[in-house]
């Protein structure tokens, strides 16, 4: 028998990238209700077994259905809708221009995977070794000032201080927001290198300590379908008796700086983890 993880509203939201309003407001609709709410505080929290039906209604709400349609299709026990519901979105998309021609195409997808179900991929327990890292901390306003700052910001004042980077590199970053808001985002980015050099306005040098164990799963394809990939590793976690020990690591491997298609993005999403 293995202990629940709970998560309080604000990391729940953070972590699916979803406002703690648009939380509030899935509750107050009944499409998606708190595990538990604590009866003297009123503090919220969320199961692990959540993450699914977040993603759920995350990627049908993209698809184009409405909150009440999302509702009715999870009330029903359903995570995807029937063949002649999704005819009906295609009908509709193909009266739509250009901006709706990517619902198109995932609804498509989407009729054509009701025949054969994706294979989960695998989580790997690894270990990560202590490294010496080159950071920058800032608030963005979204992940493409981050991949502009990389190469323009960020690369140019470390080849300024000196630093030299092991091969491959290693780089990955970490959200500090207690909450998300897409337009606000407390982010680090970390890059290992060889040794610690004067730290400057923009980048400071840090010992980060050995990790023991660690989950790591791919992620392919958009950084909006991430709580797809947590769900599964947060599954694996809590089922193998994991306690999550620090907050999730990002490494870009393949991404809008070397890759044409969003399909051909690569990124491991690492979560620290303890085990007695």
């Amino acid at each position: 028998m293995y202990n629940k993880i709970k998560f309080k509203i604000g990391e729940f939201s953070k972590l699916n990238r979803v406002t703690v309003k648009t939380l509030r407001h899935y509750e107050e609709i009944g499409l998606l209700i708190p595990a538990e709410i604590d009866e003297w505080t009123g503090y919220r929290y969320y199961h692990v077994g959540q993450f699914q039906q977040m993603s759920d209604i995350i990627y049908l709400k993209r698809l184009g259905f409405s909150l009440e349609e999302i509702r009715d299709l999870l009330e029903n026990g359903k995570q995807i809708p029937s063949l002649p519901l999704i005819e009906t979105k295609l009908s509709q998309c193909a009266d739509e221009q250009k901006q709706l021609q990517w619902r198109h195409n995932e609804l498509s997808k989407l009729a054509k995977s009701l025949q054969k179900q994706e294979a989960m991929e695998k989580v790997i327990i690894k270990s990560l070794p202590a490294i010496i890292v080159a950071s920058h901390r800032r608030i963005i306003s979204g992940y493409q000032e981050l991949f502009h700052l990389c190469p323009n910001v960020i690369g140019p004042e470390m080849y300024r201080l000196g630093c030299t980077c092991p091969e491959p590199g290693y780089g990955y970053t970490i959200e500090h927001s207690k909450e998300f808001n897409e337009n606000r985002i407390d982010i680090e980015y970390c890059e290992e290198v060889y040794e610690k050099l004067t730290d400057s306005e923009l980048i400071q040098f840090k010992e980060i300590p050995a990790m023991p164990m660690v989950a790591c799963m791919y992620h392919h394809g958009s950084y909006e379908t991430f709580p797809e990939t947590f769900s599964k590793l947060f599954e694996y976690v809590e089922q193998n008796g994991y306690t999550i020990a620090d907050p999730p690591r990002y490494s870009y491997i393949d991404g809008i700086w070397n890759k044409d298609s969003e399909e051909e993005w690569l990124t491991e999403i690492q979560i620290p983890v303890t085990k007695e």
